[in-house]
């Protein structure tokens, strides 16, 4: 799952790669300049180049101690970033051969990353700057004194070092903008999807809340119908079917009064830890009371002591949910299974029913979609929906002997660890 915050802005790791950007190419500069130096191959002004060659160096440190701190990156900062950029490559040209200095063409690093990462209006700003730098470059330098065969080995070097330079610099930038805008795009697609997800539970609960209300008169009527009625029919099958059906009124009565309970509960965030293994054993036993036709194998695989988990109220419904789906695809057989690492919770629920579809595998999950003959296809959307909002996940596998395979993931938080 991505990470329920959000990424780092666009703007603040552009400038994290500018930086670095930076700091390769000045390592390239200075690299060039004391080579040049050592061998004596240009009569160059070596103190005016080490200098703005030592100012681009405190700029990459600055840069990278702003960047530690919790301010935003603003448009306007980047490109004044970019803009210093220039003007140091320019003051470089300057005592280097000006235009005929074979790194002109570097100019256009800048302006590239401006182009695809800033607003039009910088990016002319930035040009006409480059502009209009070139254009002095032209008129005022200070000339490359050498031999004309070295000039010319020089030039030719110097043109092919600038260009693979410039190459390397704009794929690394455009190859890491555009991973960062997947990156981006991929989160606003997550909250958007959250969102509507969030939309859709609010209009199931508002329904739901209703129909609880509801509920409570027809079966307080129901319940009082059947306790009549086995006092006025003594026989012993029909005693036993009432007897039968006066549970399953009770525990609807006792489901309307956990759902009660349960929102009180979350209102006052009153949730007691537990161990794992105590809280699927009780949600197990609620369920079995409810599907009384169904067999299942409950199988332990964890090591050690049960990790503690605080379940939310809408969560152990979740449970209740997958089991059920279960025992709709088949009720004979149920393997329930629970294990646990450092790290997650997992509870495996195993029936021997047809299996997930193929052809409808992406559809299962969506709300009021549902492969039952009956049934409002909810149950594992809200499953899914508790289950993330918990940090989890609920995943459905066609297994290999039959049947389907559902699994569900809690994390471990700090305090279950």
């Amino acid at each position: 799952m991505l990470a329920a915050f959000p990424p780092l802005s666009a703007t603040r790791q552009n400038l994290w790669r500018l930086t670095l950007v930076r700091i390769l190419v000045l390592a390239a500069q200075a690299g060039s300049v004391g080579f040049a130096y050592l061998a004596h191959l240009l009569p160059l002004p070596w103190l005016p180049l080490v200098i703005t060659l030592s100012f681009s160096a405190v700029l990459c440190a600055v840069t990278a101690a702003r960047l530690r701190v919790p301010l935003p990156v603003t448009e306007f900062e980047y490109a004044l970033q970019l803009g210093c950029d220039l003007l140091i490559h320019s003051v470089l040209l300057y005592y280097s051969g000006g235009s005929t200095n074979p790194f002109v063409s570097y100019y256009l690093v800048p302006l590239t990353i401006a182009a695809v990462t800033l607003p039009w209006i910088y990016s002319l700003a930035l040009s006409g700057l480059a502009l209009a730098s070139y254009t002095f470059l032209l008129l005022r330098f200070h000339p490359l004194e050498t031999y004309p065969v070295a000039r010319e080995n020089m030039q030719v070097y110097g043109m092919w070092m600038s260009i693979a330079l410039a190459a390397g610099v704009i794929t690394f930038f455009a190859a890491r903008m555009a991973e960062e805008l997947r990156r981006q795009e991929q989160w606003r697609a997550q909250r958007r999807e959250e969102g509507l997800r969030d939309q859709q539970l609010l209009a199931v609960a508002t329904e739901a809340a209703g129909a609880a209300h509801e509920l409570g008169t027809p079966l307080a009527t129901m319940s009082v119908l059947l306790k009549e009625m086995r006092q006025d029919h003594h026989d012993p099958a029909l005693q036993e079917d009432l007897a039968l059906l006066q549970d399953q009124v009770k525990l609807c009565k006792e489901t309307l009064q956990q759902l009660v309970r349960a929102a009180e509960a979350n209102r006052r965030l009153d949730v007691s830890a537990r161990p794992v293994t105590l809280w699927l054993e009780e949600a197990t036993h609620r369920w079995h009371l409810m599907r009384p036709e169904t067999t299942y194998r409950y199988r332990l695989e964890g090591q050690g002591t049960p990790p503690l988990i605080a379940p939310a109220p809408d969560l152990t419904q979740a449970l209740l949910n997958l089991l059920n789906n279960a025992a709709d695809a088949c009720p004979d057989g149920l393997q329930v299974t629970l294990g646990w690492d450092h790290e997650n919770i997992f509870i495996q629920i195993r029936d021997h029913g047809p299996g997930v579809p193929l052809a409808i595998a992406e559809q299962i999950g969506k709300p009021f979609f549902t492969t039952k003959g009956k049934g409002f296809g909810l149950g594992l959307f809200l499953s899914k929906a508790s289950v993330t909002r918990a940090g989890g996940s609920v995943k459905l596998y066609s297994h290999e002997d039959g049947g389907t395979l559902t699994e569900l993931r809690l994390p471990l938080t700090r305090e279950e660890i």
